[in-house]
């Protein structure tokens, strides 16, 4: 024994190498060498010391990073590979430099500015597992950024890493040219973690299977679904995951364990519809989703002149099961039938199914049943709130032209003029007064008002939030989003949410926080041009000139005919308007 005191800290350690560096040197040591070079010079060492990393030492091939943070070297990690992928998208495959990188947090023993110990060991033994273009992480390291870093890593359960005693569980991503920023991928859900129960009842509603043999009946069995997704969320003491996290399921197998998990639940319902001629028959079962136990489960049917009142069974014998201290009545009180004419309702669930598309042919065709809705029942509100909902999407993405917006602001008008208690048609009407027709003080009102009578609507929510921003409330609009969020945690509409979050933080000045929105924007919601937009601002407001006009570019190839003339003036704050204009012309846009 020396005597001497071994020196110690906890780290997070990062091991890097090159994928077949033997093969790409023997193929052309001279371009290899001059690639690695490039890569480190441009790309690798600069990322490792914007996130404070230290480079222990280097070899032909690789590379030991310390970081004091393991978020740090996460994103130091990711941001390598979504740089190389984003490199490498040209290149052919046979002579791409690509790294395998793991890490690992643990104690580490410092020795003459080397450093030693099981810390460097497991990292480096979990980057002999990793895939090219990929992060292979220890399960301390998980722990350590759950849900600080803006990609999802895969369970690879417990490893047997060479020289490590006991088998480790390890968690992986790989990063291609699909989620850098030109071309965005979304978060794989089978990653997400567990996430925590709220302290009221919750409840997930599955789609409902469809027996009838049609496939043209899956909108009936969407709407019907829906509907009682809304009741159940007009309970305010209720915890309910919107429709479009819901459906996410649709036609999949799943566990209802790990739907509990993955959507932060108590409950799940799912059931089945079947409609035959003017009869309709509809089964449900309440699932208590951590153990599998049935809670509750029975069966519905009548004719199709009384869907409503078989939504209302439903839904009042669900709330029943869950909370029995719970009125029937308050369900009753707070409910209120969209129209009485199940034609046009008819027309209402086609429509909806239309829009979730997204394109400029099933927005148009949304419209059209929508107008055809509305001459059966021109009292029918929230198909006009509806269908001024949809003018404002074409706006955004530069497809409406001025008649259309002045139709849209007539309907969102006529909404609010005849509906006083529907929650979801006063909050679509009042986003798009405030978007089409500049009415922002009343929109705000409406929008305070659909808030006060359903809480609980994740739609709503985004709605609000946005309302917020056209405003410049940041403040404000940030718990919006937020809770949107919770509530509909895997939405394949998130993208509303993110690009909202964005706008709220650069009102705010926290443009850091505002680019991460606005890149998991785009990686939600890779053809809204909304989401390119405030990926161009705030890249650019960051000095980010290079990812500033690759997202400018991006946003013309989705709507070639954008400018700065065409671009939708929606913010009450012209000043607001116009300096995020000037970043807009900085990036290549035209006036």
């Amino acid at each position: 024994m020396t005597g001497e005191r071994v020196q110690r800290r906890l780290a997070a350690v990062l091991a890097a190498d090159v994928a077949g560096y033997s093969r790409l040197m023997g193929r052309d040591e001279e371009r290899t060498l001059a690639d690695l070079k490039a890569s480190r010079r441009t790309l690798i060492d600069p990322c490792i010391a914007a996130h404070r990393g230290r480079i222990v030492k280097t070899t032909g091939d690789g590379m030991l990073v310390e970081f004091a943070s393991a978020v740090d070297a996460a994103r130091c990690a990711v941001e390598v590979q979504r740089g190389m992928a984003t490199q490498n998208a040209d290149v052919p495959q046979d002579v791409r430099i690509e790294f395998r990188i793991g890490m690992h947090v643990g104690d580490i023993i410092i020795d003459d500015n080397d450093i030693f110990g099981d810390g460097v060991n497991i990292a480096a033994r979990l980057e002999g597992i990793a895939e090219p273009g990929g992060v292979v992480i220890s399960d301390d390291a998980q722990r350590q950024i759950r849900g600080k870093v803006d990609i999802a890593f895969d369970d690879m359960g417990p490893q047997a890493l060479k020289n490590i005693a006991e088998p480790m569980r390890a968690w992986r991503t790989r990063i291609d040219a699909s989620s850098a920023p030109s071309s965005p991928a979304k978060p794989t859900r089978e990653a997400a973690q567990p996430l925590a129960l709220p302290d009221k009842p919750s409840i997930a509603v599955l789609p409902f299977q469809n027996m009838s043999g049609d496939p043209e009946q899956e909108y009936f069995a969407d709407g019907i679904v829906e509907d009682i997704i809304t009741a159940l969320s007009r309970v305010k003491w209720f915890f309910v995951i919107a429709r479009n996290s819901s459906f996410t399921y649709r036609g999949k197998h799943v566990d209802i364990r790990q739907v509990g998990r993955e959507l932060g639940v108590r409950y799940v319902l799912e059931g089945s519809i079947r409609k035959s001629g003017n009869r309709v028959r509809i089964t449900g079962q309440l699932i208590e989703a951590a153990t599998g136990n049935h809670v509750w489960g029975d069966k519905f049917e009548g004719s199709l002149d009384d869907v409503f009142e078989l939504q209302d069974k439903i839904t009042e014998t669900v709330v029943a099961a869950i909370e029995p201290s719970l009125q029937v009545a308050e369900i009753r009180r707070s409910d209120s039938k969209p129209t009485d004419n199940l034609n046009a309702y008819d027309l209402y669930l086609r429509a909806l199914s239309q829009h979730y598309f997204h394109t400029r042919e099933s927005l148009d065709q949304a419209l059209d049943f929508l107008r055809k809705a509305i001459e059966l029942d021109p009292d029918y509100a929230f198909a006009k709130a509806f269908s001024a909902y949809i003018h404002c999407v074409r706006h955004s993405q530069t497809w409406a032209t001025a008649e259309d917006l002045a139709e849209g602001g007539r309907l969102a008008q006529e909404a609010l003029r005849s509906s006083k208690d529907e929650p979801t048609t006063i909050a679509f009407a009042a986003h798009a007064l405030a978007w089409l027709a500049k009415d922002y003080d009343a929109a705000h009102a409406a929008m305070d008002r659909a808030i006060h009578l359903n809480p609980n609507s994740a739609s709503i929510l985004i709605r609000s939030g946005w309302l917020r921003v056209f405003v410049s409330d940041g403040e404000g609009a940030i718990p919006d989003f937020l809770r949107s969020i919770r509530l509909s945690p895997v939405d394949p509409e998130l993208g509303y949410a993110f690009a909202g979050l964005a706008w709220a933080y650069l009102i705010k000045d926290e443009t850091v926080k505002a680019l991460e929105c606005a890149q998991r924007a785009t990686y939600e919601m890779p053809r809204w041009v909304s989401a390119w937009i405030i990926l161009t601002i705030t890249s650019m407001r960051l000095g980010r000139q290079k990812e500033a006009h690759e997202a400018a570019q991006h946003l013309l190839r989705l709507s070639p005919t954008f400018s700065i003339s065409r671009r939708p003036r929606t913010f009450r704050d012209d000043d607001l308007f116009k300096w995020t204009s000037d970043l807009l012309r900085q990036a290549g846009i035209l006036e």
